[in-house]
């Protein structure tokens, strides 16, 4: 079974050995937490991340009801059992009808139980398992991080999910400071002990940004950075993505086997490039480099950033020619409102939410929250020919 983390609310002190005993027979269960109080339930509910709130209705199943009807009303993602003496059919027919879960009768028989916490751990393996999204830098300073962090922001405003982002530049890595965040843990902490990441030590260990994007970030000091392995952080990001909708990475910023481990399990890859030279030979190359390696390439999406820069005749139409690969999107140059937000450490969305760079990441935003057709994206590829093609073919 699945770990599920239960909140008991029992106001009857000699009760609570027995529920506990009970609890505690089944694998995999954790009683994160007991109240006496019907206004610490939710509290307690939003602190622990509870899966199971189990109210102990006695002795007075009328007066308390209500409020365990409040709280699975409120906290949907909550399973709420009532547990009571009475098999009165009205009581029972309320309690469903305010939306709990279960409702068990005194003395709790192991089966029912058993069914029930089932039924919430099979929900966990449907419900899940976020979408992992990787920022591919083709080139040094070519907007990697400022895509990571923004993105993030725009796609927990547009999901209205919960979305981490997580910095994968172990040594100079720039996520914390591009949201103006101070992290206490980063993610050295969360690989010295990848076996046991449970959901509380995630929570501890992630910054929350006031738009409500979760930041992991790099280690503080350059020796931490030394012991993380691919396995370490696919670990990592896999404990992640089942506890959010969307993982966001910057990096990884070097084409190792730890980049390797990591485009293994990303869902979508987006290669950023420039309109510069470097910058698509990088991408030809790395492109290369991943079909050679057996990568599914449909999962990589050319993102060119800054256009609208002097980019000496190169145009889209070229790129498309030559990677023989459609540009997924493109994001203007906008200089003033960039520099703005990252010297400020805010996302675009604050400090220049009509800028057209801010305006052109929502769009990008709501096309991976949206996917269209493959067909769609497939149109357009063309084969690779003209003036770039030759600057090309001696790569």
């Amino acid at each position: 079974m699945s770990s599920i983390r239960v909140v008991i609310f029992n106001a009857d002190e000699s009760f609570a050995p027995a529920l506990r005993a009970t609890l505690q027979t089944y694998e995999g269960v954790k009683i994160v937490a007991e109240v006496e109080e019907p206004s610490l339930i939710a509290h307690a509910i939003e602190r622990f991340s509870a899966d199971v709130l189990l109210v102990h209705l006695d002795p007075n199943p009328e007066a308390l009801l209500p409020a365990a009807g409040e709280i699975a009303a409120g906290h949907p993602q909550v399973s709420v059992f009532a547990v009571s003496e009475s098999t009165d059919g009205q009581l029972i027919l309320s309690a469903m009808r305010l939306g709990l879960r279960e409702f068990l009768t005194k003395p709790i028989d192991p089966k029912l139980l058993a069914d029930a916490l089932a039924k919430v751990a099979q929900k966990q393996v449907e419900e899940l398992h976020g979408r992992l999204i990787t920022i591919l830098g083709s080139a040094g300073g070519v907007g990697a991080t400022s895509l990571a962090a923004n993105l993030a922001v725009e796609l927990t405003s547009i999901s209205n999910g919960k979305v981490a982002v997580v910095d994968l530049d172990y040594r100079f890595g720039q996520v914390a400071t591009f949201l103006d965040v101070d992290p206490v843990y980063t993610i050295a902490d969360l690989c010295e002990s990848p076996e046991r990441l449970e959901s509380q030590v995630i929570e501890r260990t992630l910054v929350r940004h006031e738009s409500g994007v979760y930041v992991l970030a790099r280690p503080l000091h350059f020796a931490q950075a030394d012991g993380i392995t691919a396995a370490h952080c696919v670990g990592v990001l896999s404990a992640l993505l089942a506890q959010h909708h969307y993982v966001v990475v910057d990096g990884p910023s070097r084409f190792d086997v730890g980049a390797k481990a990591v485009l293994d399990v990303a869902d979508c890859s987006l290669l950023l490039m420039q309109l510069l030279v470097p910058s698509i030979r990088n991408t030809l190359r790395m492109l290369e480099g991943m079909q050679e390696a057996g990568f599914n390439l449909e999962r990589v999406k050319l993102v060119c950033n800054r256009l609208g820069r002097e980019s000496g005749n190169l145009t889209l139409a070229d790129v498309d020619a030559t990677l023989n690969r459609p540009v997924f999107a493109s994001l203007p140059d906008d200089p003033v409102a960039m520099s703005s937000a990252i010297n400020f450490g805010e996302p675009l969305c604050k400090s220049h939410a009509k800028s057209k760079i801010r305006t052109a990441i929502r769009e990008l935003a709501e096309r991976l929250h949206a996917p269209p057709p493959e067909a769609d994206e497939k149109a357009g590829a063309r084969k690779g020919g003209g003036l770039f093609g030759k600057i090309f073919s001696e790569v």
